[in-house]
């Protein structure tokens, strides 16, 4: 039987999107309060952070490079490295941020609007143009893939203590899954199922024994991306 064939990166980011709105919209405000995977965040917070991810991508869509690739879909990633100060002031700024928001519902529908705008620029743009965003140059297939993988990973945090609210994507989980692999430079060797592989491999829980000696060395590469 032939192997399917992958959804194209508009279509995995358009997933991605739709499965984490849906868990935004479903919180009321004192859910909005409830902690996340994410050290120190409420779903107020991670929800603030994912609207400046929205908000770059629709920049990001729109500024041509005028230079080459530098980075792909996995290679966008490499450069992370994971308790920086960059990343701690990048905590402290979303909570900071967050908190001004003095009622949760403007938040949320900013959030909400704003990822809608996202899906649509998404299946408007060129596929192969190259697009500009955080110093890197890139190709709009390789940016979408890399929102889709951010809003996977953290649609995961955002439902770590919510265990009735909606699960990400499949698709966008078997993104996750191949941009991890890109960056461990193989398939995983232990078998793990989507959500345990993100959630192993960007350092939200620990390894096991077991988990460790079927990766070799590879166990002290990890987290990949945070």
């Amino acid at each position: 039987m032939p192997e399917a064939v992958p959804p194209e990166p508009a279509t995995i980011l358009d997933d991605a999107y739709r499965a984490f709105a849906d868990v935004v919209h479903g919180l009321d405000d004192d859910a909005s309060w409830t902690p996340t995977g994410c050290t120190g965040w409420t779903a107020r917070d991670l929800v603030f952070h994912c609207l400046a991810d929205a908000q770059r991508a629709l920049v990001a869509l729109h500024t041509p490079a005028d230079r080459e690739p530098d980075v792909d879909a996995v290679g966008y990633w490499a450069a992370w490295t994971p308790g920086g100060t960059g990343a701690a002031n990048g905590r402290r700024w979303a909570r900071v941020s967050a908190s001004m928001f003095a009622q949760w519902s403007p938040l949320r529908e900013l959030y909400l609007e704003t990822a809608a705008a996202v899906r649509l620029a998404a299946t408007t743009s060129e596929p192969s143009a190259v697009v500009a965003t955080q110093g890197h140059a890139l190709r709009v297939d390789d940016l979408l893939s890399t929102l889709a993988v951010e809003a996977t990973v953290h649609h995961l945090d955002l439902v770590a203590h919510l265990p009735e609210a909606p699960r990400p994507a499949t698709s966008g989980l078997r993104e996750v899954r191949r941009v991890l692999d890109g960056l461990l430079g193989r398939p995983e060797p232990v078998g793990w199922d989507d959500v345990r592989y993100a959630l192993a491999a960007t350092g939200r829980v620990e390894l096991t024994a077991l988990e460790r000696e079927q990766l070799g060395a590879d166990a002290e590469r990890l987290p990949l991306l945070g």
